[in-house]
């Protein structure tokens, strides 16, 4: 229960933040708007590019502006404030709780991405629907899926923001790793473009990496091209990716906070 009242908290806390998230819901569904349109076009000029039909492509494309903040595709969410504490040296007090560190700010985001999904995820799908003819499911079994595949997407997202933040702890400014990631997260996510739109031995490496777990599998499960067995073998795929990456970041953690010197002194 511990570990919920931190969720809930988060939840919460970023709440409290109206104007930010009116602005937030604005932005992702302009941006929308001009992604939709250029999609219109590349699938007018190349018909079932990548094996999706083109309502299925502006499925994929809108779920990812629903995703865009949820599972954060740009890098940041929550962690961008545990890496100032690790910064700055606040993040001794973090390690004196008698709570695991890693499980208290992976509950914190899950909180942070539950309100975001709700609040920057619900509005530009359903504007999105209503403008454009959408591939969305009929059926509750689908939609449930899609939920599954969305909470293993924001672990593995958690799982690769969370060493990226504690690279502060040997680096005097982690903001050009931040950079480099959110980068990689865009790209190899399918946020840009579909993965499967990919072409050849690239194409298929980049829906190997965990960031393909965080938009492309869930978007695929949404949009109906992983169902029966390749909807089994995509959710085991996020669940492996999100396994080994919390194991990967508890083992940084242990040697990071072996020796935990503040900066400045």
């Amino acid at each position: 229960m511990w570990y919920v009242a931190v969720a809930a908290g988060s939840f919460r806390r970023y709440a409290t933040y109206r104007v930010a998230m009116a602005a937030g819901v604005f932005t992702n569904t302009v941006f929308g708007f001009i992604l939709a349109y250029t999609y219109l076009a590349l699938w007018d000029a190349r018909p079932h590019l990548g094996g999706y039909d083109q309502a299925q492509a502006l499925t994929f494309m809108w779920t990812g502006q629903a995703l865009l903040a949820a599972a954060a595709l740009m890098g940041g969410g929550s962690l961008e404030e545990l890496l100032e504490r690790i910064r700055t040296g606040d993040i001794a007090v973090d390690l004196y709780r008698p709570a695991d560190l890693q499980v208290w700010w992976l509950a914190a985001d899950l909180g942070r991405a539950a309100l975001q999904l709700v609040g920057r995820g619900v509005v530009p799908m359903a504007v999105g629907a209503l403008a454009f003819p959408l591939a969305l499911p009929g059926d509750v079994a689908t939609w449930g899926w899609f939920l599954v595949s969305v909470l293993f997407g924001v672990v593995v997202s958690f799982g690769l923001r969370y060493l990226v933040a504690l690279s502060a702890f040997w680096l005097l400014d982690g903001a050009g790793l931040v950079m480099i990631a959110g980068l990689a997260c865009l790209f190899f996510s399918g946020m840009l473009l579909p993965l499967r739109v990919f072409p050849g031995g690239f194409g298929e490496v980049a829906q190997l990496l965990p960031w393909a777990a965080v938009l492309q599998v869930p978007a695929d499960v949404l949009v109906g091209v992983r169902t029966g067995g390749a909807l089994v073998n995509g959710l085991l795929f996020q669940a492996a990716w999100g396994l080994a990456l919390l194991a990967l970041g508890r083992l940084v953690q242990s040697a990071a906070t072996r020796k935990v010197v503040v900066q400045g002194g």
